[in-house]
């Protein structure tokens, strides 16, 4: 990180120390970090170059602050977005000394169902006190959220998310989900098949979401993988999100992606939420939004995956 960057840092939060440490840095396939001594304590400092880095920080530090406002799901305190024409953009958090989840799986899968619920318990308090949605309450990511969507837009990776919100989840997700993603492809380079299968699954999604399935706006990580997910001594910890409200199943497609996820915790997870029917498909329905979105991110390595699981849901 150039020193323009860390001058101001240190210069508008007021540290009278800030240093880089030894150790604790670490970085993806998207951002670079490093961690850095106070006089307050450590920090945790993720950056990235590109133009658009910050849109990618600011929804990352909404997404930080609301999952943390629920007080269910363990995440690093988010502190500050910083911009600097010459140095790219800066997201400043709280350091935390993460080790491979394994002690706290089970914990990890019912603190996510928690979080799922946070805001049903939100919107049955609000209907209890007769309080309107939308009202001005004290903390804003405490509300009773009745739509799908955020505030601000979200990344998965680098891309951004339309996240304008919609009151018909299946319409929402094929909509601002599923087409944002195939559009990106067919802007790229296009590809005959993809169109194809499109044209016949928009058609279908509706199948999927019987009547009977009562979805309320669940606030989710968005991208929990198991490499977003992590334990300190005390509890399991997820990080990188890409943050909005939807159906909660969503979280769970990603999380067995790369089947980092042991069984105690999709059992922890599934004993406060249980299975609803029809779960198989949809589980593949959002899978197929990560692979879009994989094939955007790394190229068509993702095309056979993709068009295969699109294949499995028109038959």
């Amino acid at each position: 990180m150039l020193k323009s960057m860390e001058e101001k840092i240190k210069f508008q939060l007021g540290f009278t120390e800030f240093r880089r440490a030894r150790g604790g840095g670490g970085g993806g396939c998207i951002n670079e970090g490093d961690a850095y001594e106070t006089d307050r304590g450590k920090v945790f400092v993720k950056r990235n170059s590109k133009k658009d880095a910050k849109l990618m920080f600011d929804g990352e530090l909404e997404g930080l602050k609301a999952i943390e406002a629920t007080g269910t799901l363990r995440v690093p305190h988010p502190m500050a977005v910083f911009d600097d024409p010459n140095a790219g953009c800066a997201l400043l958090m709280e350091y935390l000394d993460l080790k491979n989840l394994r002690k706290y799986s089970s914990q990890m899968g019912t603190d996510l169902a928690r979080l799922h619920l946070s805001n049903q318990k939100n919107i049955q308090k609000a209907e209890k006190e007769e309080s309107k949605v939308g009202e001005k309450q004290e903390d804003s990511h405490q509300q009773a959220i009745e739509k799908f969507g955020f505030d601000t837009p979200t990344c998965c990776g680098y891309i951004p998310m339309d996240n304008s919100w919609g009151e018909d989840w299946p319409q929402f997700y094929a909509r601002n989900r599923l087409e944002y993603q195939i559009k990106l492809i067919e802007e790229s380079n296009g590809d005959r098949e993809l169109m194809e299968l499109w044209s016949v699954l928009q058609l279908k999604i509706p199948v999927y979401f019987p009547k009977e399935l009562s979805i309320v706006p669940s606030l989710l990580h968005g991208d929990l993988w198991s490499g977003n997910a992590a334990e300190i001594d005390s509890t399991p910890v997820a990080f990188d999100p890409a943050a909005f409200y939807g159906h909660h199943e969503f979280d769970l497609a990603i999380a067995g992606m790369f089947g980092g996820f042991n069984s105690q915790f999709y059992n922890a997870y599934h004993e406060i939420i249980p299975k609803a029917k029809g779960f198989p498909k949809r589980h593949k329905l959002y899978l197929l939004f990560h692979h879009l979105n994989h094939w955007n991110h790394f190229g068509s390595g993702y095309r056979s995956s993709t068009l295969g699981i699109m294949r499995e849901l028109v038959n």
